[in-house]
């Protein structure tokens, strides 16, 4: 039984990295339906349902410092690749998708909840919250919300297995659509043309992408650490309400820094995604680490919730692809860049051509800065409903 912080923190890292490693390094099929992140979390969450680990002030003095001191460092550094400028080059028609991608899951969100909210445990509201923000950008967003609402540890099993299952599914559908494509830009008349303009154009840009290196990385752990700081520092003037709490503060201070420094050569220094995702990981781990599976007697209620959500974001995007001549690739990757995130919009795009990629990186990098703020909203009226 430890009871050691320093100790629990080790086996936690111990856990991730083994995971991530075993991903990287093996051709298991589980992998594809199940990414590293998702495992992790429940491999923590079955380690602490059997008390590999107590709960001792050492832990869980371990656990407080640890999270609240990186959330705002992951956030900035997952940011940084959010070039705004980049992403507006993108043209009008698939930035207008993507955010008809973004209004249509937040629309189901809060349609679901309207019609089921009853039936769910008071609070419920938190967990849909920070789906959401998973939903329209990616698990940092989630992570973001959790911590800025407050959400309890063990309602994140739900979110998180919402995430995982509903999503994997919302993959390979998605993919298993990708040789329709014809069809569907004929009926809806699309124009691909200028998808395969700017596709090459930035795929000629990610080949000029700089090596990793070791001074590299040391500053931007030693700028995404001050920048953690200085967020938690200034958000302790700020004044606070019901909803937006002194971590929510930090939250929204973390992300604009990210949004501004990501215009700034900081920006071009490699190795902000992986810095990005040691700490994402480690968040997850800290998360499962407090939770139970004896707290999920309503996963499938929350699962058929989300593929309601689902199922209205679809509805609204056919509707619109039709009204608007909207092509599948662009609706497919900007659904994905939302819901999957930066792990599988590039993949689908690469289903219809490896030129495309750098396009579902984009979408996926426009999701980390919306998310935040959009699941946050969200949660606001999510709360008035319930």
């Amino acid at each position: 039984m430890i009871e050691h912080g320093f100790t629990y923190l080790a086996v936690l890292v111990m856990i991730g990295s083994s995971i991530v490693y075993t991903e990287n390094n093996s051709k298991n099929k589980l992998f594809e339906y199940l990414p590293a992140i998702v495992i992790i979390y429940f491999v923590v969450m079955l380690a602490s349902t059997f008390g590999l680990w107590q709960k001792t002030e050492s832990v869980t003095a371990t656990y407080k410092t640890v999270k609240s001191n990186l959330l705002p460092a992951m956030i900035f550094l997952m940011l940084l690749l959010a070039d705004m400028r980049e992403i507006v080059k993108l043209g009008k028609k698939m930035l207008l998708t993507f955010l008809l991608a973004s209004v249509s899951i937040a629309l189901g969100f809060i349609g679901m909840f309207t019609l089921f909210h009853t039936s769910f445990g008071a609070g419920s509201w938190k967990s849909f919250a920070a789906l959401s923000g998973s939903w329209m950008g990616g698990t940092a967003n989630m992570v973001a919300i959790q911590g800025a609402l407050d959400l309890p540890d063990s309602a994140m099993g739900y979110t998180l297995l919402i995430d995982s299952i509903d999503y994997a599914i919302w993959v390979m559908i998605l993919l298993a659509l990708v040789p329709f494509a014809k069809k569907f830009n004929l009926w809806t008349k699309a124009d691909t043309s200028v998808i395969d303009e700017v596709g090459e154009r930035l795929a000629i840009k990610e080949e000029n992408r700089k090596t990793i290196d070791f001074a590299s990385l040391f500053f931007l752990l030693g700028t995404a650490l001050l920048v953690s700081a200085l967020a938690q520092y200034g958000a302790s003037f700020l004044p606070t309400t019901s909803f937006l709490t002194t971590t929510t503060w930090i939250v929204i201070i973390a992300t604009l820094l990210g949004i501004i420094f990501a215009m700034t050569p900081l920006a071009k220094i490699s190795g902000s995604s992986e810095l990005a995702n040691i700490m994402l990981y480690l968040i997850v781990a800290l998360i499962a680490s407090r939770a139970n599976f004896s707290e999920l007697t309503e996963a499938p209620l929350y699962i058929f919730a989300g593929f309601v959500v689902i199922a209205i974001h679809v509805l609204i995007m056919v509707i619109f692809a039709k009204l608007f001549k909207l092509d599948l690739f662009s609706l497919g990757v900007a659904s994905l860049a939302n819901i999957g995130g930066i792990a599988s919009a590039p993949i689908l795009a690469s289903a219809y051509s490896k030129a495309l990629i750098p396009i579902g990186v984009l979408m996926a990098m426009m999701g980390y800065i919306l998310g935040t703020f959009g699941g946050l909203m969200i949660g606001n009226i999510l709360e008035g409903i319930g």
